[in-house]
């Protein structure tokens, strides 16, 4: 009789196996399954990212503990030049106001360039973002730092996890970057795109912490879930590529 660890590993294999075989089923390119397996990992990578903060959050441990110095040390570090520069940084990435940004600049992409597919992409990235940020703020209901910590454009006082503006540019950067990219994929341009997404996000995610709305669990969060968008959208366009390959003439 078979031992009970390995019947589950040869479940594991078999689930595995039958996985393979969708994604191949899929799509029939090898290079397009590798890409669309890639935009698996992602998912799984940013969900269990996001998985690990919220643990640390809820049991006040690990980055957790981050939280209160880091806080604390921008907040005494502050001067009037950089919080009049890092208050005016988000004001461009407001929750309910980027996503309504980003639908009519997809719009105007679909309609000047016709590339609705993409454009359909971008947008429902943004839109997904936003749900789940908004989701999750009132499921986790963290408040926010003290309101003494805040200053720069007032007081917000919805909950603080995850940081909605941190999500917002990280998931624009993501999508709009990669859907650039794939377009004319070169060494050159990923790299200015990795660039591009690394000092966006930061300045954003750093401006929220140097204002004291947000704790550093909050944005590291909100970060690993646009990496889980930017997954699911590469899932989507790879596999719509390979099968518009597989239909073309020739």
């Amino acid at each position: 009789m078979a031992e009970p660890g390995a019947r589950l590993t040869v479940r594991a294999r078999s689930t595995a196996r039958r996985t393979a075989e969708v994604i191949g089923s899929w799509v029939g390119d090898r290079r397009a399954r590798i890409a669309v397996w890639i935009g698996f990992a992602l998912v799984v990578a940013g969900l269990a990212g996001f998985l690990a903060v919220l643990d640390a959050v809820r049991d006040a441990d690990d980055l957790a503990a981050l939280d209160e110095p880091v806080l604390t040390t921008l907040a005494q570090g502050r001067s009037d030049l950089l919080t009049g520069f890092l208050t005016v940084v988000p004001a461009a990435t407001v929750t309910t106001v980027l996503p309504l940004v980003v639908l009519g600049a997809a719009l105007v992409w679909g309609l000047v360039r016709e590339r609705w597919w993409q454009a359909g992409l971008l947008a429902g990235a943004m839109v997904v973002s936003t749900l789940v940020s908004v989701t999750l703020k009132r499921v986790v209901a963290r408040p926010r730092p003290p309101v003494d910590m805040m200053t720069g454009a007032g007081i917000e006082e919805s909950y603080s996890f995850p940081s909605g503006h941190t999500i917002g540019a990280a998931t624009l950067l993501l999508v709009a970057g990669y859907l650039v990219w794939v377009a004319r994929p070169s060494v050159r341009s990923a790299v200015g795109w990795g660039v591009g997404v690394v000092v966006g996000v930061l300045l954003v995610g750093i401006s929220r912490l140097y204002l004291g709305y947000h704790f550093v669990t909050d944005v590291v969060a909100s970060m690993a879930l646009a990496v889980a968008v930017l997954g699911g959208v590469v899932v989507l366009d790879r596999r719509r590529a390979a099968r518009a390959a597989r239909v073309r003439p020739g």
